[in-house]
């Protein structure tokens, strides 16, 4: 069975779980889905083994643990000495010198794991990040192709950074793009062949999304039957998520439905909570019940969506969003801001299972929900497609026969 090495974006893993209130050890023992888990779902379809690789702050020394959910070999790497200086000179401030970043990736101790494991590829979860690069350069060195998926980064700022990313990218494998804009873009700015540009979505277990009988869970989230529900879910980032944009687009749903009980049903949690929770005040926002936590409980967030009427996605900048074919999946009506990656995920055309809305525009965002919430069956027409659009091009096994055939061509194994 081929093996291939996942490493996720970032520096640190607590990096991500610190904004979203998680511990390593729930992120090892509890924590599902995402691109991470979904990508280990997926490849296991295709007869694919995975091994988790994550940089910790926590680790002195290389650990090899599990994964408990999905029962996959877990490495957890610490980071170089150079970095840990760097970060603790730097602080806050980290953030603004990318190349400490460079600094994060343990290159021996990450070889010394690829040929321990006998990985046959390595994906990482960003190509438009230093640890890409990083990757790249063991990957070389050990004698192992190292691939990367897009999840919403940018072009690097710096002249060193950018002579580097151009090096990495000749020098790696496939890139596993969902945006057909990221695919075009890549390619010109790059000089790069087009069959090492392949579109891959992110994949969804369909198993976790059936849809709920929703007077069960609304009668176990308090909510009436009668209600008008609009539900998110994700990391509350007002400006990346454009959390403000629907804070904005509900009060104007509420002046436009003085007389209905409207429910704004928001679960996550992340840097701007407490900024959310402001905002929700200061707008005067009525029905709003939201959850502030990251919750790990995938029955929780099935009863969560199937409490609704439609789903909002009112992101400014994505790279290829799972929110959006949860509620899908979860046979929700979808009305989604133009963010990169959203108009693939509903085909064609909207029908598919949403509508598109400009980004940045609460007025357009309003109508949208005001129009579905006044018209139930146009809202279990577009469900419906959705739903059928998920099983179609999202499920483990069609991504999961993607990203493998991406890995290794025409189902060759690493050995063939």
């Amino acid at each position: 069975m081929p093996r291939v090495a996942l490493l996720p974006w970032g520096d640190l893993i607590e990096d991500y779980l610190d904004a979203i209130g998680l511990t390593f050890d729930e992120l090892r023992t509890e924590q599902t889905g995402g691109w991470l888990f979904g990508y280990v779902e997926a490849l296991r379809t295709a007869g694919v083994e995975s091994v988790l690789v994550c940089v910790s702050r926590s680790a002195t020394e290389p650990r090899r643990t599990r994964h408990e959910p999905t029962g996959t070999t877990l490495w957890v790497l610490p980071p170089t000495a150079a970095f840990r200086h760097a970060r603790a000179r730097l602080g806050a401030t980290r953030r603004a010198s990318p190349l400490v970043s460079y600094l994060a990736t343990p290159l021996r101790p990450l070889a010394a794991v690829l040929r321990e494991e006998r990985c046959d590829a390595v994906l990482c979860q960003e190509y438009e990040y230093p640890r890409f690069d990083a990757c790249v350069l063991v990957g070389r060195l050990a004698g192992v192709p190292v691939h990367a998926t897009f999840q919403g980064g940018t072009d690097p700022g710096g002249p060193l950074q950018r002579r580097v990313r151009a090096w990495a990218l000749h020098r790696a494998g496939a890139l596993l793009v969902g945006p057909l804009a990221e695919r075009a873009r890549v390619q010109a700015r790059h000089g790069l062949p087009a069959d090492r540009v392949v579109q891959v979505f992110n994949p969804v277990d369909l198993r976790q999304w059936e849809p709920v009988d929703r007077a069960a869970a609304r009668a176990a989230l308090g909510i009436p039957e009668t209600a008008s529900v609009v539900a998110w879910h994700g990391r509350v980032e007002l400006r990346h998520k454009g959390v403000d944009v629907l804070a904005e687009a509900w009060r104007r749903v509420g002046e436009a439905l003085p007389e209905v009980d409207l429910r704004l049903t928001l679960m996550g949690t992340g840097p701007d909570a407490a900024e959310l929770g402001l905002l929700v005040d200061q707008l005067g926002l009525r029905g709003v019940q939201w959850i502030d936590e990251y919750v790990l409980d995938r029955d929780a967030i099935r009863r969560f969506l199937g409490a609704a009427d439609v789903y909002a996605f009112p992101s400014r900048h994505e790279g290829f969003p799972l929110a959006p074919l949860e509620a899908m999946a979860s046979g929700l009506p979808v009305v989604a801001a133009a963010a990169p990656g959203v108009r693939d995920i509903f085909g064609p055309d909207d029908g598919h299972g949403g509508v598109v809305v400009p980004t940045g525009d609460p007025g357009a965002l309003a109508d949208a929900l005001l129009d579905l919430l006044d018209d139930p069956a146009r809202r279990r027409r577009l469900g419906g497609r959705g739903r059928a659009r998920i099983e179609d091009a999202f499920s483990l096994q069609a991504v999961g026969a993607a990203i493998a055939e991406a890995l290794f061509p025409a189902g060759r194994s690493p050995a063939g």
